[in-house]
């Protein structure tokens, strides 16, 4: 047998396992600083959670684990912590609202394997559960800003708004049917280039015509505040004026948190269904990565699984562990090789050593002692 890990997975030697934990430290630090409790949800579900249309959509289905229990029930691993974060509200409804929690855990998705993207992977994510407050985005950026000032790492915050969206695709006329597939593309843009997007939203069946007028919205380019001003000269819908004005007010909240990094980009759009609102992703300003982390509004998400008409409006981010891991490392922080701050060497004095190793540890100092007998050379 070839001892190997499955493609997307991988170890974590103890040096790495260290600078990860350094993160984590990190995150949760700055997460409880802020007012976000933890909590832990299970990453095995039922698979007819992720089948919901309040969950993902089709394009993650297709890369969510499944597999079958003993008693024949489908099963499936969690692809992010959103959803059985929205679980756990619907299966709590005395929580106290406006809810704000973090959780840290593995999730899992069949996709490609890449730099930073991983088919076992960690999200960290906060989110606030009980408002539709823009208030509630601007502090998610808030705690982002706050959380990579701390790792010394700079970032960029695109930002952008599902309702603008609808607003631009009412202005270009693009049918009901064919709305999530342009929203799919567009969310691609970045990555792709504007030839492959304009191709695969053709081959989705969207006109010629349609495509052009959405690409002529998307491609305004300037500053926060002049790419406002001329988009609310182009967009008329009630929907689209109402995602452009939420985008307004969360750029002005974070200029009183002292958040200037934030970037409107008409073109970002996250590929998940169940986004209602604003949307962002972080961009480490030094690496040619993937996004450091990613989130937005999810306003229907857990009335829906409830049913009976409740709402249950709500905002979060993800924060990608392994990308951000990756950078620290390229930057060279974090290099501790072990978590101990005292090795003791005996040579031939075991005992005495034995006690000064303990002394040590009793007053808080991590400490490890040779146990081989290998003395200094060694």
């Amino acid at each position: 047998m070839k001892l190997e890990n499955s493609k997307g997975t991988k170890d974590f030697a103890p040096e790495e396992k260290i600078v990860r934990e350094e993160v984590i430290s990190t995150l949760k630090s700055v997460f409880e600083l802020y007012g976000f409790s933890p909590l832990e949800t299970p990453m095995l579900n039922r698979f007819e959670l992720f089948e919901s249309k309040y969950a993902g959509g089709s394009e993650i289905l297709k890369e969510t684990f499944s597999l079958k229990d003993q008693g024949d029930r489908k099963l499936g691993l969690r692809f992010d912590l959103t959803v059985p974060l929205a679980k756990f509200v619907g299966m709590n409804p005395e929580l106290k609202m406006p809810f704000k929690r973090y959780e840290i855990g593995r999730a899992f998705r069949d996709g490609p394997v890449k730099t930073g993207r991983m088919r076992e992977f960690w999200q960290c994510d906060v989110d606030i559960v009980g408002t539709k407050a823009m208030l509630a985005d601007a502090e998610i950026l808030a705690v982002v800003n706050a959380v990579f000032n701390k790792l010394s790492l700079p970032i960029v915050i695109k930002l952008s708004n599902r309702k603008f969206l609808e607003g631009i695709l009412d202005f270009s006329g693009v049918a009901k049917e064919k709305r999530f597939d342009a929203v799919i593309a567009i969310d691609k843009l970045e990555k792709l280039g504007e030839n492959e997007v304009v191709k695969e939203m053709e081959q989705k069946g969207i006109p010629d015509d349609v495509v052009a007028k959405i690409m002529s919205i998307i491609n305004i380019k300037g500053g926060n505040e002049e790419l406002i001003k001329k988009l609310k000269g182009l967009i008329k819908s009630d929907v689209g004026i109402e995602g452009l004005k939420e985008v307004e007010e969360i750029i002005n909240y974070c200029a009183s948190f002292g958040v200037g990094c934030v970037e409107f980009c008409p073109s970002l759009e996250r590929g998940l269904a169940y986004y209602t609102g604003p949307v962002y992703e972080v961009f480490l300003k030094d690496f040619d990565i993937s996004s450091a982390a990613g989130g937005g509004r999810y306003d229907q998400m857990i009335g829906g699984f409830l049913g009976g008409g409740k709402e249950y409006p709500a905002t979060g981010i993800a924060f990608g562990l392994e990308v951000i891991t990756e950078a620290l490392k390229e930057k060279k922080k974090f290099e501790k090789k072990s978590v101990s701050h005292v090795y003791v060497i005996p040579i031939k004095t075991e005992k005495e050593s034995i006690k000064i190793a303990q002394e040590l540890r009793k007053a808080g100092i991590k400490t490890e002692m040779d146990i081989l007998n290998r003395g200094i050379s060694k």
